[in-house]
């Protein structure tokens, strides 16, 4: 059976990982995994002539467990004689501040100082201890975040460094199983820390590694590992294709977006995205696929419009401001029109017995007389604006309303709004009426209420 070091060794030659001689920046957490690693590129590097560094980024998530992590992998690397780079980051402070989750703020902070590193040793290659069960565990994590082919088809053994595409992230032990390499740390007796986080439900990741993927294992299908690499691996494969094509139509500005499969369609759309620096989801991705010439929200204050050619105009929106026209109106004698904000709204006050409405209701709505009041006012939407809606059992913010409904940005601004003399919002345009204002079995008056374009 061939021994861990020689199937490392394989793996890097066959699949050009390193070159001879070249300078690796090898990134050590202290755990068994990433002490396997230094240890199998330190031996194969008395042959390959390759000058190994040691990166240690302190997370300082676990007060001195973390500290004392620092301090073992500085011992480790001063016992094989090799340079070493740590440094350390509050990363509770910096999710606070970008608004992330301490996962994704430590995964940044912590690329960003391996590709600050490697530029400082002078190397491309910063070398990551990411093994098969990582990648199994990444497919669902990824599978219940709802991503496509690209995110399901995993890590690959050399990928860009999100932080400095001039770098290049290696995985050596990408097809190399956590048991092989605790195997091999009992073998050798290669001495590694054991963070206890790593048994915490706190973090989705830690729930499928301990929960989920230990239940599939033994109920479902013992050979989970194997179907899913395997699954990954043609993912990859045929979302590369999909990938090449969509480069391809771009790179010549073809004619015929339309004509084009759907799968290739979305990956032109979402390529154009990410090339802008935007995140894309399935239902914007459909939204300007669907409806050419129609302005989407791709991120806040940022606008994007597809031509029937399918290339993107991306706008960033200047902030807009609320409108302050407003109008009051007197609900004097039996009937009576108005003009505001585009629209003609006619009313009329009827006798109403029960709780029984008209039927045709377009554009019009019938409210009760005596809870709406002989004052309203006419304006927008206001920032701060509360509302309860029909059907509703407490007032919610107008804006979280609108974003509900996908009232789009644009079109929030323009509807008119009518509220009682105390302020109390009972219509907003198009939309629905105020919960306490609807005709009940009490109501001896019926508010009418017509509107159109002016």
């Amino acid at each position: 059976m061939q021994n861990l070091s020689e199937q490392v060794e394989q793996s890097i030659r066959t699949r050009k990982l390193f070159q001879r001689g070249e300078r690796i920046l090898v990134a050590v957490s202290g755990g068994v995994d990433s002490m396997v690693l230094l240890t199998v590129l330190n031996q194969l590097a008395q042959e390959s002539g390759c000058q190994l560094a040691v990166a240690h980024f302190n997370h300082r998530l676990r007060g001195r467990s973390s500290d004392a992590d620092e301090r073992f992998v500085a011992q480790a690397a001063a016992r094989l004689k090799l340079p070493l780079f740590s440094v350390g980051a509050d990363v509770r402070s910096h999710a606070k501040q970008r608004g992330l989750s301490v996962e994704m703020a430590a995964r940044e902070l912590r690329h960003r100082f391996l590709a600050r590193t490697a530029r400082r040793w002078r190397c491309k290659s910063v070398a990551l201890a990411h093994h098969a069960d990582d990648q199994v565990e990444l497919f669902f994590l990824r599978l219940l975040r709802g991503s496509g082919g690209r995110g399901l088809a995993g890590m690959k053994w050399r990928s860009p460094s999100p932080s400095d595409p001039r770098i290049q992230l290696v995985r050596p032990l990408l097809d190399v199983t956590r048991a092989e390499i605790e195997v091999f740390a009992r073998e050798q007796r290669i001495r590694f820390r054991t963070d206890v986080s790593n048994g915490s439900s706190d973090f989705l990741r830690n729930r499928i590694r301990n929960e989920l993927l230990p239940n599939l294992r033994r109920r479902f299908q013992p050979a989970l590992n194997r179907n899913v690499l395997r699954l990954m691996e043609i993912v990859g494969s045929e979302t590369a294709a999909v990938e090449t094509l969509a480069a391809d139509w771009l790179r010549h500005q073809r004619p015929g977006f339309d004509r084009l499969h759907v799968a290739v369609q979305r990956c032109i759309l979402q390529t154009q995205l990410h090339e802008r620096g935007l995140q894309t989801e399935f239902d914007l991705i459909e939204a300007l696929r669907l409806a050419p010439a129609t302005p989407v929200m791709v991120a806040p204050k940022v606008q994007a419009v597809r031509d029937q050619a399918g290339r993107l105009t991306v706008t960033t929106l200047k902030p807009a401001s609320f409108r302050r026209d407003q109008k009051p109106v007197t609900l004097k004698g039996r009937a009576g029109e108005v003009d505001f904000g585009g629209l003609r709204i006619k009313w009329r006050t009827a006798t109403q017995r029960g709780a029984r409405l008209p039927a045709g209701r377009l554009q019009q709505e019938i409210f009760d007389a005596d809870k709406v009041g002989e004052r309203i006012l006419l304006r927008h939407w206001r920032a701060g604006d509360r509302f309860q809606p029909i059907g509703m059992k407490a007032a919610v913010k107008l804006q979280d309303w609108f974003t509900n409904l996908k009232i789009p940005r644009t079109r929030r601004r323009g509807l008119v709004i009518a509220t009682t003399a105390a302020g109390e919002i009972f219509w907003v345009q198009d939309l629905r009426i105020g919960e306490r204002f609807k005709i009940t079995t009490g109501t001896t008056r019926a508010l009418h209420w017509r509107w159109q374009p002016g």
